[in-house]
C-alpha cells in the first residue's frame, strides 16, 4: 500500500485488446470510494479481474476501469441517481489494466456517515448472464453512436442522456425497471 503523502504512480493509458475476461458466478467484485469517486477499498476479485495491484487502484478515480465503449450517459445516470441518495443497478463493461474487458451487473449505493451525510459509495458487481449482456448491448451501441456524433463531451453526454431517456421510456417506466426486466427475463 502507498504511504500517505508518497507520490502516486502516473495513470497509464490502457488500450482495449478485445479479449474478454470473466469471473465465477459465486464471486463478487467489491469496491468503495470516497464522495468524489476516489477508490478507498478494492477486494481481491476486483484486483484479479481488473489486473491491478492494490497500490495501483487506491487513491485513483473509480473511472480508472471505465471502458471507452461504455456510454457516458449510463455514468451520468449513475451519478444523477446517487446524488438523489438512491441505489442503481447497471450493466457495465469495464476495462482491465491489461486491456481485457469484463462485463458486470453493478449495484452501487451511497455510504452514509454518522450525521447522515454521504461519505462515499459502495459497489458490488456480479457476473451477468450472457443473455443480459446481449439485451443491453444494442441499447449501449445506440448511445455510443449518438455520443460520437457530438464534438464535445458535454454535448455528447446531453444528447445520449436524452436518447437513453427516450429509449427506456419505450421499454419500461424507468432505467431501474428496464434493468430489472432484463434480470428477471434473462436470469441474472
Amino acid at each position: 500500500m502507498t504511504t500517505p503523502g508518497a507520490p502516486r504512480a502516473e495513470r497509464r493509458a490502457v488500450r482495449p485488446t478485445g479479449v474478454e475476461r470473466t469471473f465465477s458466478p459465486d464471486e463478487l467484485i467489491v469496491s468503495k470510494t470516497d464522495a468524489r469517486g476516489v477508490i478507498t477499498y478494492a477486494n481481491d476479485v476486483f484486483l484479479r479481474v481488473g489486473a491491478y495491484s492494490l497500490d495501483e487502484v487506491i487513491g485513483q478515480p473509480h473511472n480508472l476501469i471505465r471502458h471507452p465503449d461504455m456510454p457516458r450517459a449510463v455514468f451520468a445516470l449513475l451519478w444523477e441517481t446517487l446524488a438523489q441518495r438512491h441505489e442503481l443497478f447497471a450493466y457495465i463493461d469495464n476495462l482491465a489494466a491489461d486491456g481485457a474487458h469484463y462485463w458486470v451487473l453493478a449495484h452501487v449505493t451511497p455510504s452514509y456517515g454518522p450525521d447522515g451525510s454521504v461519505v462515499g459509495y459502495h459497489s458490488n458487481r456480479r457476473r451477468p448472464s450472457r443473455a443480459g449482456i446481449a439485451a443491453v448491448k444494442p441499447l449501449y451501441d445506440q448511445l455510443l453512436t449518438e455520443e460520437r456524433r457530438h464534438p464535445t463531451a458535454r454535448a455528447a453526454v446531453a444528447a445520449s442522456s436524452e436518447l437513453l431517456r427516450r429509449l427506456i421510456a419505450e421499454r419500461a417506466p424507468s432505467y431501474e425497471d428496464f434493468i430489472w426486466s432484463i434480470i428477471s427475463e434473462k436470469g441474472d
